[in-house]
């Protein structure tokens, strides 16, 4: 079956075409408020060091996934999302009137709230998507999910800045309100089938029961693993393309947006392919294939030549949504409905929080370490996970029986 054909398939099934609209247009929000709160501060303050920390408030939440998850799990899918997108839009709302002294606080209070609104509508979209989308298209799914993500993340940032240089950041602010306003009339009309049971009363290890599926599977273990330490290696890669950059091209900073364009139209085109891929190989050998470009583009980036680097950089982006979109869909498909929510949340922080934490360490060894030497590095530990990911070795290396995803004693 054609990618074509498949994305007709994906926009006839009406949850996942609402799902889908409603990702594209709240992620143009987003995706400009991602990048304006960072100069917004900057230009209000003048420091760098807070600019930068706009970043981790909206990545700060992802450590409380198992407990948002949770909360997921006690609420019906569609009624969340709906709720959850209303309540961002009046939130940043209130950004608007606030004074100058009150402005930079209440920013950083809204962007942690905003990334705890992350990790609730992926936790509710997961569940809803894998109750009432055809199982045989959860890759396609998430395969056009990654492609509305990072086309956002092309195309938004820039009509953000220039919105931002032009009138302001409270009409960046309004824009993404409106957003989420149109997301939420759009999910809206999301037909549920049947209604969610009650929700049980909580019981000690709920908050567990998430990694206790995926620890126990022998099917998403793995892939959680390999995306975990993946995403490691791509937060270090992260960290030194300003080296590569300077150092390595002799370019200034403003190259830095070309090879993150070229990044982007790779993770773009390969959300495209990933459903027919997905149907025409195993899930780890899709996952490993992806880790394994990956490695190799990021290893090249020590090579000194712009060709090499543009191509490098598609190739990054590529290979690195793979063995995401190939965890994710083994998640919605095996996981039991009661702790969807959970698993999907605590796989999430698993596979996003070590980005954060290598950006934030990796800013320190590039300054001690030569990229050339540390991106062939970081490129061998990645080759060396897609061989024990597709070799079935993790099992050996966590020490852990593998089996069957288990039933939730909470379910």
């Amino acid at each position: 079956m054609s990618s074509i054909g498949t994305v007709k398939d994906v926009l006839r099934d009406r949850t996942a075409a609402l799902c889908l609209a409603g990702v594209l247009v709240s992620g143009f929000g987003t995706s400009a408020m991602w990048l304006t709160a960072g100069i917004w501060v900057k230009s209000l303050t003048g420091s760098d060091s807070l600019a930068a920390l706009t970043v981790f408030a909206m990545w700060a939440p992802v450590l409380a996934g198992p407990a948002l998850g949770a909360l997921a799990d006690r609420m019906p899918g569609k009624p969340l999302l709906v709720r959850v997108n209303l309540a961002m839009a009046a939130l940043l709302a209130a950004l608007l009137p606030a004074g100058a002294a009150y402005r930079i606080p209440l920013l950083f209070a809204v962007l942690v709230l905003y990334g705890v609104s992350g990790v609730l509508l992926d936790a509710a979209e997961s569940s809803l998507v894998a109750q009432t989308v055809d199982a045989r298209l959860l890759g396609d799914f998430n395969g056009l999910r990654t492609t509305a993500n990072e086309g956002m993340k092309l195309l938004a940032p820039l009509a953000g800045a220039g919105l931002f240089a032009r009138f302001g950041g409270e009409v960046v602010v309004l824009l993404d309100a409106v957003t989420f306003v149109l997301a939420a009339l759009i999910l809206t009309r999301i037909r549920v089938r049947a209604s969610a049971p009650a929700a049980p009363a909580w019981r000690r290890g709920d908050l567990a029961a998430g990694a206790r599926v995926l620890w126990h599977s022998a099917a998403l273990r793995p892939l959680v693993l390999a995306a975990a330490v993946t995403m490691l290696l791509a937060g270090l890669n992260g960290a030194a393309i300003h080296a590569v950059v300077d150092k390595g091209l002799g370019h200034s900073p403003t190259y830095t947006g070309v090879l993150y364009a070229a990044q982007g139209a790779g993770s773009v085109a390969v959300g495209l392919l990933a459903g027919p891929l997905l149907r025409r190989m195993p899930e780890r050998v899709f996952a490993a294939s992806g880790i394994a470009l990956f490695s190799v583009a990021v290893g090249a980036r020590a090579l000194p030549y712009d060709a090499v680097a543009l191509a490098a950089s598609a190739g990054i982006g590529v290979g690195l949504p793979c063995v995401l979109i190939a965890a994710m869909t083994a998640v919605q498909r095996e996981t039991p409905a009661p702790v969807l929510g959970r698993t999907a949340a605590t796989a999430g922080s698993l596979m996003t929080a070590p980005n954060a934490v290598a950006l934030a360490c990796g800013a320190g060894l590039v300054a001690v370490a030569d990229v050339r030497m540390l991106l062939p590095l970081a490129g061998s530990v990645g080759l060396l996970t897609a061989i024990l990911l597709v070799t079935g070795r993790w099992g050996w290396l966590t020490g852990t029986p593998t089996g069957p995803v288990p039933s939730s004693p909470d379910a």
